[in-house]
C-alpha cells in the first residue's frame, strides 16, 4: 500500500511518520485490498486542549474510506482514526462477496 503523509501549517516529525506507517502496516496486512492512503496532520487552537486532528482517507475499489480525529495529542488521534478506519473496513469485507 502506498502512503502519502502530509503535516498542514507544522513541522514534520520523523516518529510520527514512523508511528503512523507502523500502524497503518497492520492495517494493510490484515486487509490486503487497500491500495493507497493519505494522511493530513493538522494543528487548530481549540479553547476545550484539543486541536490535534489526524485524517486519513484510504483508496480501495469502490468509495473510498474517510476518518478523522481531533484529540489532545497526535498519537491518540491516529490511534482513533485507525480504529474508526477498521470498523469501516470490516463493514465493507462483510459486503464484499468474492466473484468465482
Amino acid at each position: 500500500m502506498k502512503t502519502n503523509i502530509q503535516f498542514v501549517n507544522m513541522a514534520t516529525s520523523e516518529s510520527m511518520d514512523n508511528y503512523t506507517m507502523k500502524k497503518l502496516n497492520k492495517l494493510a496486512e490484515k486487509y490486503e485490498w487497500l491500495i493507497h492512503a493519505d494522511v493530513y496532520f493538522k494543528s487548530e487552537k481549540d479553547p476545550k486542549g484539543k486541536g490535534r486532528i489526524c485524517e486519513i482517507e484510504l483508496s480501495l475499489n469502490g468509495p473510498r474510506i474517510f476518518a478523522s480525529a481531533n484529540e489532545k495529542n497526535y498519537e491518540l488521534a491516529v490511534k482513533h482514526v485507525i480504529s474508526d478506519l477498521d470498523k469501516q473496513l470490516k463493514k465493507r469485507k462483510s459486503i464484499i462477496k468474492p466473484y468465482i
